[in-house]
């Protein structure tokens, strides 16, 4: 005899069913629902996931591509004034990774207030952007630009002439042991190698531990470009590196020079010496009364010529209908 109460029997209770989970098919079995096989199935999931992986290999190298096809530091629209000097007016400037750019230009041209805009040490006029791998830096300073890997080796190579080797090439960033002691060790056997893998330095008689003061200018400058690579320096500006070197020094320094790109790292190299200059650039501008007069590859200009324009600009601020200007 039912023990259910009278009223539930008149409204027909039956208990619950649950939709039982689908079966998974097995390999090599059809399933229930779409009639594909289990093969077929996990063929096209591999496929769906390759070609995401593919997606986002493309996503990266285009990320990449566009990283490299960006100056590594651009200058758009950038004026400076000192009062009532306009020494920069709407200059456009751009360096390129692995590319050694030439300024020249005569005396009061702007190559030296172009450059300390680069450096960080001048602010460009409202209006003036500059972009590092094309992002655009507002807060520009010199701790910016250095924090960026941009370093600059002056004319005057601004290394402490009575200290040895290692101490300025590691001047203001010394490795230190775990006790954040000074490691001097570590350092003089770096300071070695690079003398020997990347200043050519093979004689026993220079090492490490040699007074900069007895070494040649050259030297100096080697010594001052290899600290900017070792630091991984994205950006190397040489302000006339070869101003009162001998023949043999300014050879020296020009090797140098053209190491910072076998590195695949990228120069500006200020000089008012063109035979100094042309044979290392890819690129040249020329800068005349605050102002961008020509822009120019090395490939498409001979040395006679850029000379003749550079006379050009002296003495007029133009140059002729076929040059290319920006």
């Amino acid at each position: 005899m039912s023990t259910l109460p009278t009223w539930t029997r008149s409204l027909h209770w039956r208990p619950r069913k649950f939709a039982e989970p689908a079966a998974t098919p097995l390999p090599g079995r059809a399933s229930p629902r779409s009639g594909q096989s289990g093969s077929m199935v996990c063929h096209r999931l591999h496929q769906r996931s390759a070609r995401c992986k593919h997606l986002d290999i493309a996503m990266a190298q285009g990320a990449e591509d566009q990283r490299s096809s960006s100056p590594v530091i651009e200058l758009r629209n950038v004026s400076k004034t000192f009062g009532e000097v306009r020494s920069l007016a709407d200059v456009n400037f751009a360096v390129y990774p692995g590319e050694i750019v030439g300024l020249l230009g005569d005396n009061g041209a702007g190559k030296s207030t172009l450059v300390k805009t680069v450096m960080g040490f001048h602010r460009p006029d409202r209006g003036g952007e500059i972009y590092f791998h094309g992002k655009r830096i507002d807060d520009w300073s010199v701790a910016r630009a250095r924090s960026l890997g941009i370093e600059t080796v002056y004319q005057e190579r601004a290394l402490c002439e009575k200290q040895p080797i290692w101490r300025n090439m590691f001047m203001g960033r010394e490795m230190k042991t775990k006790w954040h002691l000074l490691d001097v060790r570590r350092m003089r056997e770096e300071c070695a190698r690079l003398m020997s893998e990347h200043m050519g330095f093979t004689s026993a008689a220079v090492h490490p531990d040699n007074v900069v003061t007895t070494m040649s200018g050259g030297e100096k400058q080697g010594v001052a470009i290899t600290r900017a690579l070792y630091f991984d320096a994205q950006l190397v500006i040489l302000d006339e590196p070869t101003m009162g070197l001998s023949l043999t020094e300014t050879k020296k320094t020009l090797d140098f020079v053209s190491s910072i790109k076998k590195a695949g790292k990228s120069a500006i190299f200020i000089d008012h010496n063109i035979f100094h200059v042309y044979p290392v650039v890819d690129r040249l501008y020329v800068l005349d009364r605050g102002k961008v007069a020509g822009v120019y590859k090395k490939d498409e200009i001979s040395m006679d010529e850029l000379i003749n324009r550079l006379y050009r600009v002296a003495k007029t601020g133009f140059l002729d209908a076929g040059s290319s200007e920006e």
